[in-house]
């Protein structure tokens, strides 16, 4: 008698649990599909909808506000999202609030995004169809940064082919660079510029010595003293 009255204390208190367990469940479920709460619908037309699927959420300034109901093919090039909307939110949503399609993190579910259009502007209506923009996918970031890598491959390869030309003395860059006869010859041409000038520079003082050129280089500066005393008298 004892062990019948424990097993069917057993036996009530997992049903019980069991029945405590499929409510919230069903709770949590309902909450998610928005099945206790007060909603509006609107839909959007996308050509491509990157992945999205019935169930997934729809965001609104980072806050889940609704599901994805239901995705038609309209025609080959369009689809059709009808989304459920928490009725809470209504009254931020205007009718220039436009809808894309995002990425729940990274890697994550696809999502819609609401973006609010500028203040002023009448709430949406049940059943109206929001505007709707197409943003970058994934594929074409990934698309565009093997592009980026293959580009800066090519050029790393030329530079190590110019890199290498350079240190084997090729072209002209090369030869100036690692050639040393030529260096040698530079350097002798620098010496003997070098040496000219002075060269230069010596006959000049000895021709300003001398007794027939002494009159001549008087004359010139003398005309430069006056030139000197005209420009600071037009001061």
């Amino acid at each position: 008698m004892k062990k019948s009255t424990g097993n069917k204390m057993k036996l009530g208190i997992f049903v019980s649990i069991s029945i405590t367990l499929f409510i919230v469940g069903i709770y949590f479920i309902g909450q998610r599909q928005q099945l206790f709460s007060s909603t509006f619908q609107i839909s959007g037309i996308f050509r491509d909808i990157s992945g999205l699927q019935v169930g997934n959420n729809v965001r609104f300034s980072g806050i889940n506000i609704g599901i994805i109901e239901n995705i038609e093919q309209i025609t080959d090039s369009t689809v059709k999202v009808d989304m459920v909307i928490n009725e809470d939110t209504r009254r931020f949503i205007k009718k220039n609030a436009k809808a894309i399609i995002g990425s729940d993190g990274l890697m994550g579910n696809k999502i819609i995004l609401i973006i609010p259009g500028p203040v002023g502007k009448k709430q949406l209506n049940n059943n109206d169809t929001i505007e709707t923009a197409q943003a970058v996918s994934m594929d074409d970031i990934l698309i565009k940064i093997k592009v980026t890598a293959d580009n800066a491959a090519f050029i790393t390869e030329d530079l190590a082919i110019i890199m290498q030309s350079i240190r084997e003395g090729k072209g002209t860059i090369g030869k100036l660079l690692m050639d040393s006869t030529l260096a040698q010859n530079l350097d002798g041409a620098i010496v003997n510029i070098k040496q000219g000038a002075g060269g230069f520079k010596n006959n000049m003082d000895a021709a300003g010595k001398n007794v027939l050129l002494r009159g001549f280089f008087k004359r010139k500066n003398k005309e430069k003293e006056r030139q000197k005393e005209k420009e600071a008298e037009k001061k």
